[in-house]
């Protein structure tokens, strides 16, 4: 909670909180194994009916009572009501389109319900039927209608700052089959609660072997132990089994400050059932606790974001002197879906740009003197794309729309790799760059724009693509990694880079996201000119949002700390 007192302020008395999510007696949905769930949490903002994805948790495979370790971490507000929705899903394949997959059930429920069960945790039924209004039924008729059973738990979270490694390696851990078939082995660790049940943090890879040696895993002090590194910690570790009949090893409690008393000792014993004693051990291979850096601090110290624009010049987005098209320049000072992109994310982003100037690229036209079509070419036609400010952008823009020819197809390759080019030259952290891609349709080069994604993961440079129009853009998803990690030719990113936010116009898209009244606001220029100050906002919120963890990871990777904690 925030206790910080500022006389002559106001502060909303909000707490961070992390809901645990656990499923039981799902049904099961596959013939020659079980289910495979994944769950995927929605919420509702304020005034709005409509379900925003706030997180999937990760995929565990054939089981029918998961526990998860993928986290809701919001704030808590007392004052207000915050809905949120659980759906459940059996994943059948590596789609991100949730329409492909089983749908084993949903639940809603109010935060300030979880957090009033506290740690003796929140039970739902999950009702199978998606379309059910789920408050409106009485208990009885919740108890009738539903298969399987959802578990939530919530915490309030410390505002801790560590960030713990480790590492470990197994010992003894089974002998192999007839000579042959080492065993595979992962582990569990979970965190105790108040009432001595464990809520699950981590489940590592399963690695084959007597003595297994797991990769390095890096938690947040918060999410291991809420900060008590005295806070028990159960480890588990399991032989994999078929069809998710896992067989367990042993199992030991420690804490953080034992596990790094561990470290160079000859491990950690582990207890079989009952207690039994066995040879098997948990040895600490590698293990420290570090500072977790902020987005302010790095932007406090010195680092500058830099925002390149990319549009799509394509015929697709119809004859730019006709009103429906998505390229049509209003006399009455509307600004077009392009205008509205550029200037949500802009009228940001410059504050952090001490230089205000934006590169500008098209894509997809025929430009003069000849009408050569190109994939890459600077908007303002001449031999610098440096544009100053928004205002700059929007009359550049503006005036390359009069002399190009829209034309084809979709290409974002080769503005990518141009891009990644200019953020390599810049590993120190001083600079960080914002790739802005406008399109209003299906993307041609989907290989090769996902293999320059991928090589450019490992750089300063975030992604952000905005599809306006009314085009399908299901494909889209893919290349946004937040569900499954993008990959080409066998390579998976080293973290995700891109947000994709699909977007039609400032009126349709605000009233698809809120309540707003949808009577003459179209023809009412008042209406409209609120609307689409409301529509820049909130595009704003949902295109940059990740921008922060995104830039703070790449930080990680490279060892780069802020200049203020060097002094």
């Amino acid at each position: 909670m925030n206790n910080q007192f500022i006389p002559g302020s106001a502060v909303a008395p909000t707490s961070t909180v992390e809901i645990s999510i656990s499923c039981r007696e799902l049904p099961d949905m596959d013939t020659l194994s079980r289910s495979d769930p994944m769950c995927v949490v929605y919420y509702q903002t304020i005034g709005s009916n409509r379900w925003t994805e706030l997180l999937r948790t990760e995929v565990i495979w054939d089981t029918l009572d998961p526990d998860f370790v993928g986290k809701v971490i919001m704030d808590y507000t007392f004052e207000q009501d915050q809905f949120l929705r659980f759906e459940v899903y059996d994943i059948d394949s590596p789609s991100a389109d949730l329409d492909r997959h089983d749908f084993l059930g949903f639940a809603e429920c109010k935060l300030a319900q979880i957090v009033a069960a506290g740690f003796n945790s929140l039970k739902l039924p999950l009702l199978r039927d998606k379309d059910t209004a789920y408050v409106a039924l009485s208990p009885a008729r919740l108890t009738r209608n539903y298969k399987g059973t959802i578990i939530l738990i919530v915490e309030e979270l410390t505002q801790l700052k560590e960030e713990l490694s480790l590492r470990l390696e197994g010992r003894l851990m089974g002998s192999s089959f007839c000579g042959f078939f080492a065993p595979k082995v992962f582990y569990i660790l979970s965190k105790a609660n108040e009432t001595g049940s464990y809520i699950v943090c981590h489940r590592s890879e399963a690695v084959r072997g007597e003595n297994p040696s797991w990769k390095s895993t890096a938690f947040s002090m918060r999410t291991i132990c809420n900060g008590d590194k005295d806070r028990g910690i159960q480890i588990q570790c399991f032989k994999v089994g078929v069809n998710g009949y896992h067989k367990l090893i042993g199992t030991a409690v420690t804490t953080v400050n034992q596990f790094m008393a561990l470290l160079g000792s000859d491990g950690l014993q582990l207890a079989g059932k009952k207690q039994r004693t066995i040879p098997s051990k948990i040895r600490v291979a590698q293990i420290r606790v570090s500072p977790i850096y902020t987005f302010m601090e790095y932007i406090t110290s010195g680092t500058q974001i830099h925002c390149c624009f990319a549009i799509d010049f394509t015929a697709s987005n119809g004859d730019p002197t006709f009103p429906n098209s998505l390229h049509y320049m209003s006399r009455n000072s509307r600004t077009n879906p392009y205008e509205q992109a550029i200037q949500a994310v802009g009228e940001i982003i410059q504050d952090y740009d001490a230089t205000k100037n934006f590169p500008v690229f098209g894509f997809g036209a025929r430009i003069p003197p000849h009408g050569e079509v190109s994939h890459h070419f600077p908007v303002t036609l001449s031999s610098s794309a440096c544009c100053n400010g928004v205002a700059g952008v929007l009359e550049n823009y503006r005036s390359c729309i009069s002399q190009v020819q829209l034309y084809g197809p979709t290409n974002f390759a080769p503005i990518i790799r141009d891009i990644a080019n200019l953020a390599r030259q810049n590993m120190n952290g001083h600079h960080y760059y914002i790739l802005l891609i406008i399109t209003d349709g299906i993307i041609t080069d989907m290989p090769l724009t996902k293999e320059a994604i991928v090589n450019a993961a490992t750089l300063p440079l975030s992604i952000l693509i905005v599809g306006v129009g009314g085009a399908d853009f299901t494909a889209m998803e893919e290349l946004d990694g937040d569900t499954v990690r993008l990959s080409s030719n066998g390579v998976v990113a080293a973290r995700d880079i891109v947000q994709f936010v699909p977007y039609r116009d400032a009126y349709t898209w605000t009233a698809s996201n809120t309540q707003a009244p949808s009577s003459g606001m179209a023809n009412n220029p008042n209406n409209f000119d609120t609307t689409a100050r409301l529509a820049k906002a909130q595009l704003a919120k949902e295109v940059l949002a990740e921008i922060p963890d995104q830039l703070t990871s790449f930080m990680k990777t490279c060892n780069i700390v802020p200049i203020s904690r060097l002094n």
